[in-house]
């Protein structure tokens, strides 16, 4: 059955794509679910022409799994629609050939829609998309970037069962030490991070620079400003993946948890995020030497507001929660401040046409389409509210007394996120539903496991 895409994806963007790429054999194509999982299939090279002319099929329930791939009941995708299969289709511009793979892949995303072509709005990138179309209605295109903090970790544990960083892929050094912004350090991954950019200039991604971050075998990786914020979204989805696999190909594990070290700092996914009007001009910049915007200044006024209600979209696991240490480089209130590290929401230093928001509660364990679909939708809230952020921090935000913290756990995240109509409507009805349905799946699931601490803690005294 041939019909017209729902994504825009044309036939010729593969035509183009194998006619460049005579090598490839095959291709991943990745579907992303609630959790920022990658789900879907290895095809075979001729088998791409018609996943262009036709989507493929996928079940419902492939959007209603849980952290560990089980179906979540919960969430209506799974028995209440009979399992049935929608309609997978490719995304325009994302069919990119992969580094480094033997034999030689590639990989294109999906995103999956009705089988009349409606939007299946289970699917993150849609809950994504809505918020971009509601700016879209008001003549603004959200900008932004994420930045990407990741671990890199050895295979195996130490002698205690923890997790140890990964000995440099250059000279098999290991270090225990916080090597934050040693340049030297990095020399060891040098083959490694090689890889890595060049699986990123491969995939269409201007990767910037490279940090040793404020953990052992913690670094950081900026990633260019995009024009398109779902762009941005993609591609710190697809650099998740490349990091992966070219740690896996250098024998070290790259580890996307937020907090995987107990004594150090985790990792986080800050959103960087501007407002450009119909001409290109930035509307969070001021005048010179006329302050802040009230667009600027309603904006992070909406961030706060809704903040933690939404805590469960930018901490969606348990590990999570571990990450907001006091003075852990982690925000534990709705502060906002000026070119500040210890509040939520900052306004770096930079030039005036270059100004936005630094969004920094989000983990590295986040979905970015949500935290996209759910930052901009606070942004909105506003906006057309006129939401007056409150003053601006000074000095430690840690030490702020502030009457609009976040949750305090996560359980306490998820009642308020199941409970909250701005999220409801930031998300979508259905997005909303499977998001804290899945959630609310994995804390029973973690909640009835015994684990070692239980028998560390209470064996032998109780």
């Amino acid at each position: 059955m041939t019909q017209a895409c729902p994504s825009g994806a044309t036939l010729a963007e593969a035509e183009e794509f194998l006619n460049a790429h005579p090598e490839i054999e095959a291709i991943d194509i990745v579907l992303h679910d609630s959790n920022g999982i990658g789900r879907g299939k290895i095809i075979r090279r001729h088998e791409l022409a018609s996943l262009y002319k036709s989507g493929r099929h996928m079940p419902i329930s492939i959007l209603g799994l849980d952290i560990c791939g089980e179906d979540v009941h919960e969430t209506g995708l799974i028995w209440d629609q009979g399992d049935g299969d929608l309609r997978a289709w490719p995304i325009p511009g994302t069919l990119k050939a992969l580094h480094n793979t033997k034999p030689a892949r590639a990989e294109v995303f999906m995103s999956l829609y009705e089988l009349d072509g409606r939007p299946m709005t289970s699917d993150p990138r849609h809950a994504l998309q809505r918020q971009v179309d509601a700016f879209a209605a008001r003549g603004l295109k959200p900008a932004g970037a994420f930045e990407l903090e990741f671990f890199l970790l050895a295979n195996e544990r130490d002698a205690f069962g923890k997790a140890q960083p990964a000995r440099d892929v250059l000279d098999g050094r290991m270090s225990h030490k916080t090597e934050v912004y040693s340049v030297d350090h990095l020399h060891g991954m040098l083959p490694l991070f090689s890889d890595i950019y060049a699986g990123a200039e491969k995939a269409g991604i201007k990767a910037e620079t490279m940090i040793s971050e404020y953990a052992p075998g913690q670094y950081e990786l900026t990633l260019h400003y995009r024009e398109d914020v779902m762009q941005a979204a993609d591609d710190l989805m697809r650099l998740k993946r490349i990091v992966r696999q070219q740690a896996r190909a250098h024998g070290v594990t790259a580890c996307f948890m937020a907090k995987p070290v107990e004594d150090y700092a985790g990792s986080g996914m800050h959103f960087h995020v501007s407002l450009q009007d119909e001409t290109g001009r930035n509307v969070f910049a001021e005048e010179p030497g006329a302050g802040w915007t009230d667009t600027l200044l309603h904006a992070m006024g909406g961030l706060r507001q809704t903040m933690g209600e939404s805590m469960l979209v930018f901490a969606p696991h348990l590990n999570s929660w571990r990450r907001f240490a006091n003075q852990s480089y982690a925000p534990v209130n709705t502060a906002w401040g000026v070119n500040n590290r210890s509040v939520a929401l900052r306004v770096p230093e930079g030039e005036i046409k270059a100004r936005r928001i630094e969004h920094r509660p989000a983990g590295v364990d986040a979905n970015p389409y949500l935290v996209g679909a759910t930052v901009l939708a606070g942004i909105l809230h506003g906006i057309e509210h006129r939401i007056d952020p409150g003053p601006e921090t000074t000095g430690n935000a840690y030490d702020a007394e502030d009457g609009a913290n976040i949750p305090r756990d996560w359980r306490e995240a998820i009642q308020a996120a199941t409970a909250s109509e701005f999220l409801k409507d930031a998300l979508g009805a259905e997005m909303h539903r499977t998001f804290t349905a899945v959630k609310a799946a994995e804390y029973a699931r973690v909640a009835r496991t015994v684990s070692d601490v239980d028998f560390d803690l209470y064996l032998h005294t109780i």
